[in-house]
């Protein structure tokens, strides 16, 4: 054994495999996982060697639906009243902070550019490995579309470069046209808002927007280059139309039925619930200037949260994780896993942010597990997180982040 191999022993090692969690080491060599071993583990010459006293050990986590740019909770008014420069910042702090919460790896759903991967890849921020959607795609009047019903002029008219910016298209032709502007830009996937939303001011959650015919050609464009689809959908019927024209990911999903979670099933789409959203929103969208009447869309989906993880279990359909969390209120990303295992168990809970989302994301064979072979990205907590999945995705329980094999946060010193 090398100088740089790392031997992690005395771990409560879970590897999210659907193996049960177990007494044993993990032996890391420069970025790659060599070795898992169930029991004590012996001395392995120069290696280093890290006692972590009966701690959890378990895959960096994943949040597939976060919007960096997303800076103020009233996203309607932060273009208004931030600098872009100001939200550059605070997007990137906001990167460096999920890492700080054990998010190895994070899926921007809106809003952030190739730019912001561009300096986590090289090395100028320190934050989670960063998948970006650029613009979502919406069409006139809806998720995306942000002027008030009594606002006259062009949705599409100057907008500033940075924010939670959406693109209106309307027909297959500008939907296509504007996949592919994203995707030009650098965009890993491509972003559509299927129905309504709660921060949007002209549409009711349940509204089904975008025919099949704009939906495919989103995903004849995506696919065109080798990449995917996320949807923003609520409704059975938005949902069914994504499935129908090969969307990979429904994001939300909060009204979905037992028939269209079947489809979704025989399909192979993921579903990403992003419960910790609604619950805090409900929760402090008042105290952080979101209004009354994007709060009070909530009612019809806040409570339907749990049952639609339930529905979509049931049916067997691949359920990811995300948190969509909006300014201040990301502090709470980590209680996204709390919430789901209160259908899924802790462990399923666990294996929904790190194995399922790395397959929805294309890098199931690079990380997601703690495997042989696989990237040393490697979460350790203090405490059982099984026994107490509350403990997951908060900074202050967080004992030591590894990222490609590279110590990003360290509290046991």
């Amino acid at each position: 054994m090398s100088s740089d191999t790392i031997v992690f022993t005395n771990a409560m090692v879970i590897t999210a495999t659907g193996v049960p969690p177990f007494h044993g080491a993990v032996v890391v060599e420069g970025d790659e996982i060599v070795e898992v071993i169930d029991g004590i583990a012996r001395h392995r010459g120069e290696a280093r060697g890290i006692d972590l006293g009966g701690r959890s050990l378990l895959p960096g986590l994943i949040d597939a639906h976060v919007h960096l740019t997303a800076v103020d909770a009233d996203i309607t008014e932060q273009s208004r009243r931030r600098f872009e420069s100001e939200i550059a910042v605070l997007g990137a702090k906001s990167l460096t902070e999920m890492l700080a919460r054990g998010f190895t790896t994070v899926r921007d759903a809106g809003g952030a550019d190739a730019g912001f991967r561009r300096t986590v890849e090289d090395g100028q921020l320190v934050g989670p490995r960063l998948l970006v959607s650029g613009r979502p795609i919406s069409q006139t009047g809806g998720h995306g579309d942000q002027r008030l019903a009594a606002e006259h002029g062009d949705a599409g008219g100057p907008v500033p470069h940075i924010g939670l910016i959406h693109v209106i298209a309307d027909g297959p032709d500008e939907v296509r046209r504007a996949a592919r502007e994203e995707l030009r830009r650098g965009a890993n996937q491509v972003k559509v808002m299927a129905s309504g939303g709660v921060m949007s001011p002209t549409d009711r959650v349940e509204s089904v927007q975008y025919t099949r015919e704009e939906l495919s050609a989103a995903v004849q464009a995506a696919e065109s280059v080798g990449t995917y689809v996320m949807a923003h959908a609520y409704a059975p019927s938005a949902i069914a139309a994504c499935v129908a024209v090969g969307v990979r990911s429904i994001e939300h999903g909060n009204l979905l039925d037992e028939a269209t979670a079947k489809l979704m099933a025989d399909n192979g789409t993921f579903l990403v619930p992003t419960l910790v959203a609604y619950e805090r929103l409900h929760d402090e969208g008042a105290v952080h200037g979101v209004g009354r009447e994007y709060l009070d869309k909530l009612v019809d989906i806040i409570d339907a949260g749990l049952e639609s993880i339930r529905i979509a279990s049931d049916a067997g359909v691949k359920i990811a994780s995300g948190s969509d969390l909006l300014g201040p209120m990301r502090r709470f990303q980590g209680e996204e896993i709390e919430i789901k295992s209160r259908v899924l168990g802790p462990l399923g809970a666990i294996m929904a942010a790190t194995r399922t989302s790395a397959e929805l994301l294309g890098l199931q064979d690079k990380i997601g597990t703690i495997e042989p072979g696989k990237q040393a990205d490697i979460l350790v907590v203090d405490g059982d997180v099984i026994d107490d999945p509350k403990l997951i995705g908060r900074a202050e329980h967080v004992s030591m982040v590894l990222q490609g094999g590279r110590i990003s946060v360290n509290n046991l010193c």
